[in-house]
């Protein structure tokens, strides 16, 4: 009866055709899969013959054609379902379904036999706390890696001054936080208080407005 086929619904490819039946059954979970060996069906190979001798030479031929045409498919039908429910009989030690989430896993790699659950339901304990042990260990990296010595300018107290992303006079991109563009020497950073008097500089000023001092 086809109801014991129907558990598989969900986890088989179906790879017959006229001349054969193959059946491959794979896991929901890490999708590896069993694949039967190929079974032919001798049927096919009448009804190609008949077909190519119907095209050939139509008249009889032809209808006899059609007539084991007709009854090659009834015959196809009932040998593919009966080669399928033997696939299902082969393969189905292979797989168990997970009382909880209703997958069909393999045995081998996807079952917990210990917690008769699927390993997405109940993985194992000593994967999981290596796994947890190699992410904290990641993390510990992260947290006391030291800042790269070209990326020091990159610290919180440089963002306080405005960084410019390309050179104001060439256009050339700027990779660091640099006070001198590398491609046409111009200067970058804007002086923002008086080399000679330390009083704060006007934007665009020439001259200090304190002390007179001319600006370069």
């Amino acid at each position: 009866m086809m109801v014991e086929a129907i558990e598989f619904n969900s986890n088989y490819t179906d790879h017959s055709n006229e001349e054969g039946f193959q059946f491959e059954f794979f896991c929901n979970r890490c999708e590896s899969g069993f694949r039967t060996r190929y079974k032919a069906y001798n049927m096919g190979k009448v009804s190609g013959a008949m077909d190519t001798a119907s095209s050939l030479f139509g008249g009889l031929f032809g209808k006899a054609a059609d007539l084991t045409n007709r009854m090659s498919t009834a015959n196809y039908e009932r040998a593919r379902e009966a080669a399928f429910l033997e696939a299902v009989a082969e393969l189905r030690p292979e797989f168990v379904q997970c009382p909880r989430c209703n997958s069909w896993v393999c045995r081998k790699k996807c079952w917990n036999n210990k917690r008769g659950l699927c390993k997405e339901c109940a993985p194992d304990l000593g994967v999981e706390m290596s796994a947890a042990q190699a992410s904290k260990s990641v993390e510990e990296v992260w947290a006391h890696a030291a800042m790269a010595e070209e990326d020091k300018k990159l610290a919180e107290g440089n963002w306080r001054q405005t960084i410019r992303a390309s050179c104001p006079k060439c256009g050339s991109a700027l990779a660091t936080n640099a006070k001198f563009c590398p491609e046409c020497g111009e200067k970058l950073k804007v002086d923002t208080k008086c080399p000679s008097c330390g009083a704060k500089l006007l934007p665009g000023a020439r001259f200090c407005a304190e002390c007179g001092e001319k600006l370069k």
